[in-house]
């Protein structure tokens, strides 16, 4: 590329400091956590845009995306760079537009409502929060380095989905505000059902710039671990818990053996052969839960005062998919998928996978509450890599026998599982980003308005 748009954006800024060039920083830059996935590694690999420009507000986005829009650029928007799938990759070069410089809390409405800029850590916000009585509702295992717009755009739910649901469920997000990719870019507020256009969508159709977050009235959590001589056993109890509405809690996730001996800083909570719960409950109801646990036939294996993320040990460091991570420092051949089973049928699931695929896929299961307001066993199970035809052979037997699968191993919104069949947020492209400058590549049912924009789409 010219180094003269680079130069343009400088002086457009104003500030040459926020203009990235250096090949090592633009490199870093350009990657997110993708390599999670062996098949995204061996496509992703070497991508990299050719410079990185770091606005600091929505005015700044409006010019620079002028710009771009102009000359044919292709822009990739960034937040931490915590997703799994490629998110944040430049599959034509160009742009990367890294927001992590705004980052400020505007304020925390009475209502309970955060109203932020994408950049601001969603640990940053937890924190916040809770000095005036609030929490957020749900948030990855990522939550000290993952941004609030990076969430937004490629996430969907983690710890406190169990109570809460996922991001896009109960009106969570209640607005937010883009900037289009268009000859005259617009600052367009998206409320209500409308934010749907956006959410999860890559940042393929726009620049999120301005978030309306609702939250949940803070409680004191205490963290649990119990040990159950079997997984089936531990699913029973980690399933009462989670369908029982009397029982205040914040994560639940039951992980089969061999999964607890990766969690090394913590081995001593898990007892070799034993499978293994963790559990968010509120302080109140800890004695009563521990209690219940033991009737059942698990045994306690620790029980410590939750006091926010420097918590230590931090027993929510080591699920959802955080429990990837530890499994691939333990061996690098493992991955993962991205599951949601029957809440009738999961038993059943489980034992035909187990037939199947054997110790190939190791469990762990982590409750969520959908839309509909239903409690179903979430799971991202561990996978053994071998080869891609095997991955594809389990992905097609989980849906063979109707367990939900969201690939994690393409690099695209329509196949990881997110894509909304309503086409919400094809449309919303369509008309904020009619070139197909944004994340081309990345959503591949579209096609852009003119074929002269330099970018070879799909």
């Amino acid at each position: 590329m010219d180094v003269d748009h680079a130069r343009n954006l400088e002086k457009l800024l104003g500030d040459p400091s926020r203009v990235i060039r250096q090949k090592e920083a633009v490199e870093q830059l350009s990657r997110d956590f993708y390599w999670y996935s062996p098949v995204l590694r061996k496509q992703l690999d070497g991508k990299a845009a050719d410079f990185v420009v770091q606005p600091v507000s929505a005015i700044e986005i409006r010019e620079i995306l002028r710009y771009c829009y102009a000359q044919n650029l292709p822009v990739t928007v960034r937040g931490a760079g915590t997703g799994n799938y490629g998110q944040a990759v430049p599959l034509h070069g160009g742009v990367v537009l890294h927001l992590r410089r705004m980052e400020r809390i505007e304020e925390i409405l009475a209502e309970g409502v955060a109203v932020c800029e994408p950049g601001v850590r969603l640990g940053v916000l937890e924190t916040a929060a809770q000095k005036v009585g609030w929490e957020l509702r749900c948030y990855p295992s990522t939550i000290a380095k993952a941004s609030l717009g990076g969430f937004l755009g490629g996430g969907s739910g983690g710890i406190g989905s169990v109570a809460n649901g996922n991001l896009r469920d109960f009106n969570t997000v209640r607005a937010l505000e883009v900037v289009t990719m268009e000859a005259e870019p617009r600052i367009v507020k998206h409320q209500g059902q409308a934010v749907h256009e956006i959410l999860h969508a890559w940042g393929t159709n726009g620049v999120i710039t301005r978030i309306w977050l609702a939250l949940a009235p803070a409680v004191e959590w205490r963290q649990c671990a119990i040990a159950f001589d079997t997984f089936d056993a531990a699913f029973d109890f980690s399933e009462r818990i989670a369908v029982d509405t009397k029982w205040a809690k914040r994560l639940v996730t039951a992980f089969e053996w061999p999964i607890s001996s990766f969690f090394g800083p913590i081995k001593s909570f898990a007892p070799d052969g034993k499978a293994l719960i963790f559990i968010l409950i509120a302080s109140a109801q800890a004695a009563k839960l521990e209690a219940s646990a033991c009737e059942a036939g698990g045994v306690v294996s620790f029980s410590g005062a939750y006091q926010g993320l420097r918590t230590r040990p931090l027993l929510s460091d080591y699920t959802w998919n955080h429990t990837t991570l530890w499994a691939m420092n333990t061996d690098e051949a493992y991955t993962y998928l991205q599951c949601g089973f029957d809440p009738r049928r999961a038993r059943e699931q489980l034992r035909l996978l187990r037939e199947r695929f054997g110790k190939e896929i190791l469990f762990h299961m982590e409750f969520m509450k959908n839309g509909d307001g239903q409690i179903i066993p979430g799971a991202i199970p561990l996978v053994y890599y071998t080869t891609e035809a095997r991955l594809n052979e389990m992905i097609d037997c989980c849906r063979e026998i109707g367990v939900y699968v969201a690939n994690p191993h393409v690099n695209n919104v329509e196949g990881g599982g997110r894509y909304r069949a309503d086409n919400v947020q094809l449309i919303a492209k369509r008309r904020y980003d009619p070139k197909g400058l944004m994340n081309p590549g990345k959503m591949i049912t579209f096609r852009p308005e003119t074929a002269k924009t330099g970018v070879a789409v799909p």
